[in-house]
């Protein structure tokens, strides 16, 4: 009886088991591919021109440095079950709970802006529907399935995802096909690359300071940490991802946004409007707008879906440590941390009828409470990144087999790109006040962290 009860209690306080490789490999396709590149890829052609492509590969590749160090701490500490647990690894409880809670609320106020964005889509097909009705059936349709289990939500993330990547393909392969005069005009479009005003129309500088924008739309590779701890070979399955996955879906963003401006002029596009669909139009694809329209609540529907998910795990990991309240990390009989996603579903519906009443004042809260924080949040990962292997080196453990490349210059230059796209976001007047507002969330975090440490000294020594 002892035995089973033990066995009770360790099954009510344990995640699942329960993806598979092909759900691991769509979850990391859909935490990268998002509205970002569908939609907010426009801002930074506007931006940029056709040098975009130069800011494109410079962003992607800072998220595969940091993809790597994150692959190399997955592979060396395989007991880690969580993204923002390599921090308390390298840098101590302090870490660990600042950047678990930072992350889960960057993520919680995700929820109710990509459940808004959902909403407006839908709202255009069903106008006898108010923006309230339809942001709480989507939210109540991913609580369900963030409900029944890790696989359910696997499932969706891995149909959503190959929405996304067949569209990108398709893409792909008809702008291509355009842009070299094999279809539409019979005429090669490359001329556009530097038709108006040039390569690099506005010189430079814009090339380097557009990396904060389009950082912002890369992020999400991270959630393959998260994901995998509930698969039957985590560190194997980080190493696959990070080693194969990641630099084919920036390969996906670079060779898109090339295509972009060069079958049609940068200086036609408008910023917060999808560059795809404006080059579909260009190339006579009927339906534009609904393919679009399509595409985009696909991307929206999968961002949403794995914000309950990746909100539920980080709490249920903070809990564990005892950094969250305790009665948080109970598992269902499908072993989901209920409680945890129905705090994801409450945040949510907060921020909905928060912006039914106030749009703007909500729109703009949401984009700068989240700001800067993803860039705080990986700078603390790679520093760790760079203590836990030199604290490996000096005990001289062996090689776990997956290395970052060129340690630890590699290492130093990723900090110091970051610390750059956050100096770059001071000295824009469009984006410093989201840096303030993430630079008060850290420091907010600190300090509960300082409290908590205070009250369990107090509970130690009575």
């Amino acid at each position: 009886m002892n035995s089973d009860v033990a066995t009770a209690s360790a099954d009510s306080h344990s995640l699942s088991r329960s993806l598979r490789p092909r759900h691991i490999t769509m979850i990391t396709i859909g935490g990268i591919i998002g509205a970002g590149l569908f939609v907010f890829s426009s801002n930074a052609i506007a931006a940029v021109g056709p040098a975009v492509v130069i800011t494109y590969a410079l962003t992607g590749t800072l998220v595969l440095l940091v993809m790597r160090m994150l692959g190399e701490m997955a592979v060396a500490m395989p007991e880690v079950r969580s993204f923002t647990e390599f921090a308390r690894a390298g840098l101590g409880d302090w870490a660990g709970f600042s950047i678990g809670w930072l992350y889960w609320f960057f993520w919680a106020i995700v929820i109710p802006a990509e459940a808004i964005a959902g909403a407006l889509i839908i709202q255009q097909w069903l106008p006898q529907f108010s923006m309230l009705q339809i942001g709480t059936v989507l939210m109540a349709v991913m609580t369900g399935v963030n409900l029944m289990s890790a696989r359910a939500y696997g499932e969706f993330e891995f149909w959503f995802s190959l929405v996304k990547v067949i569209a990108i393909v398709a893409f792909i392969v008809g702008a291509g096909a355009y842009a070299f005069g094999l279809t539409g005009p019979k005429v090669a479009t490359f001329a556009n690359l530097t038709a108006h005003g040039g390569f690099m129309p506005f010189g430079p500088v814009p090339i380097l300071a557009t990396v904060t924008t389009v950082f912002f739309s890369m992020m999400g590779a991270e959630i393959v940490t998260i994901a995998a701890a509930e698969s039957p070979e985590p560190a194997r399955a980080v190493a696959r991802m990070v080693s194969t996955v990641v630099w084919r879906i920036v390969g996906f963003y670079i060779v898109s946004v090339f295509l972009i401006v060069t079958v049609i002029p940068w200086n036609t596009i408008k910023p917060g409007f999808s560059p795809f669909a404006a080059t579909l139009d260009a190339m006579h694809v009927p339906l534009t707008s609904l393919i679009m329209q399509v595409i985009i609540l696909t991307a929206v529907l999968s961002c949403l879906n794995s914000s309950y998910y990746i909100c539920s795990r980080v709490l249920f990991v903070l809990a564990g440590r005892g950094d969250a309240p305790r009665w948080l990390v109970t598992t269902n009989a499908r072993h989901v941390p209920a409680r945890s996603v129905l705090l994801g579903t409450l945040a949510g519906f907060a921020g909905i009828v928060a912006h039914v009443y106030s749009p703007e004042l909500v729109y703009k809260f949401l984009v700068n409470a989240s700001g800067a924080l993803i860039v705080f949040i990986y700078i603390a990962i790679a520093v760790s990144q760079i203590r836990t292997r030199r604290q490996r080196e000096r005990s001289g453990v062996a090689d776990a087999g997956l290395r970052m490349w060129f340690f630890p210059w590699a290492s130093y230059l990723a900090i110091g790109a970051m610390i750059a796209v956050l100096i770059a976001m001071g000295a824009s007047p469009a984006l410093r006040s989201q840096l303030w507002a993430s630079v008060l969330s850290v420091a907010v975090a600190l300090l509960a962290y300082l409290v908590l440490r205070q009250r369990r000294r107090k509970q130690t020594a009575g």
